[in-house]
């Protein structure tokens, strides 16, 4: 099986490190192309040893990227098309169609109940993924809370498959030696109570809720936010405004698999963590409390799928900030978290849950289910392989004696 993936960019974003770490373990050919930005994830790609393609494309309306992308899929031969993000999975869904390959895979990494990654959704943006949407065979949903919103739309529920994020349990494990050499290095007191949040800097991440929360907290207190994004600046001012500056620590963005950049990668800085907040009030999955959770952190949300699809007794370190999850709220669970106490630092059930192993494992069934010829299709045999039978031989009948044949 030959499959390629089309994604719109390869910077470092949940998504795009999911799609890595997905193909370290996927027992399938696959190449890769980003439509924009190549980035740090197509770096690690490359040296993982997966073929890299950039489209070179410059925009959204930069219908020339098409074609190339239509000569990229005939040219490789490929069984499969797997689409990630909303610009790459328009996109890829057409090109494929053009090619001629009817297996098509889209991942939905990002869609919640008013925002497709991190963006307001329209009426414009919904119609026109459904228009996409119907060019595929499968939509995959990253929990089943995003295969209920994908109904909502409209999407038909036969074609939604659920396949979870995962991740590399053995990396994320707790490491004391790896806390101590992270939190030198950042330069944190030894009496620091570390409070974490891991994701893209973007307003609909809210990290500016975590920002004024520690306002409210005793000065032992520090915020490690890891991640970059265009609400860096935005934050740094909220910081200096809250008079916490000197208190809020920014690491930039943070690979989750090894790619030789300088610095403590993202295991190790979320085992330099104390606790993990996550604001957001919109997540798909919430890969970051995942994470969390298999280092052993204890963990408080404002919206987290991944926990809230399974059993409470899978996950006890992980709870819903209650109301409306602002500063205040977040101050005062972060306060009992302190209050409670220490604890040992391993992986619940949920951690375990969400290995990456099994993850692809559903994954490739899923590809070989849409391998499988689509019962609503008419059958169609090139002219070469359709044999039309002969007619049948006809036998001359004797004629009755004396009687001639006119």
């Amino acid at each position: 099986m030959r499959a390629l993936h089309v994604i719109t960019g390869l910077g470092v974003g949940g998504a795009e490190q999911q799609l890595r770490l997905l193909l370290r373990h996927l027992p399938v050919h696959c190449d890769v192309v980003t439509l924009t930005n190549p980035g740090p994830v197509a770096d690690g790609l490359e040296a993982d040893g997966v073929r890299v393609i950039h489209l070179g494309m410059t925009g959204n309306r930069d219908l020339g990227a098409l074609p190339r992308l239509v000569r990229v899929i005939r040219d490789g031969g490929y069984d499969l098309v797997h689409t990630h993000l909303y610009r790459a999975c328009l996109y890829g869904r057409i090109a494929a169609r053009i090619a001629g390959v009817r297996a098509i895979v889209a991942t939905e990494h990002s869609l919640g109940d008013s925002q497709m990654e991190g963006r307001p959704l329209t009426a414009g943006v919904r119609a026109l993924y459904l228009a996409g949407e119907r060019l595929g065979r499968t939509t995959v949903a990253v929990s089943p809370t995003v295969a209920d919103r994908l109904k909502r739309w409209g999407v038909p529920a036969p074609r939604i498959e659920v396949v979870p994020n995962g991740i590399d349990l053995d990396r994320f494990r707790f490491d004391p030696w790896a806390r101590l050499r992270a939190r030198q290095r950042l330069g944190l007191p030894d009496t620091a109570y570390v409070i974490g949040g891991v994701g893209r800097l973007t307003a609909a991440k809210r990290f500016g809720v975590l920002v004024r929360a520690l306002a409210r907290l005793p000065a032992d207190h520090w915020l490690l936010l890891v991640g970059g994004g265009p609400e860096e600046n935005v934050l740094r001012r909220t910081a200096h405004e809250a008079g916490v500056a000197d208190r809020v620590l920014f690491t930039g963005e943070r690979p989750a698999v090894p790619d030789g950049s300088p610095g403590p990668d993202l295991p190790s800085l979320i085992s330099a963590m104390d606790v993990l907040a996550s604001p957001c009030p919109e997540e798909a999955f919430g890969l970051a409390v995942v994470e969390a959770l298999a280092s052993g952190l204890p963990v408080r949300y404002a919206s987290c799928p991944a926990v809230e699809d399974l059993p409470a007794r899978a996950a006890p370190g992980a709870r819903r900030v209650a109301g409306d999850a602002g500063p205040d709220a977040f101050a005062h669970a972060l306060a009992e978290v302190r209050a409670a106490g220490p604890h040992p630092r391993t992986a619940p059930d949920a951690a375990h849950h969400y290995g990456i192993a099994r993850s692809a494992a559903r994954l490739l069934g899923v590809y070989r289910t849409t391998l499988a010829p689509d019962p609503a299709e008419p059958l169609r045999l090139p002219p070469s392989r359709v044999r039309v039978p002969p007619p049948p031989q006809q036998t001359p009948q004797p004629s009755p004696q004396g009687v001639t044949p006119s």
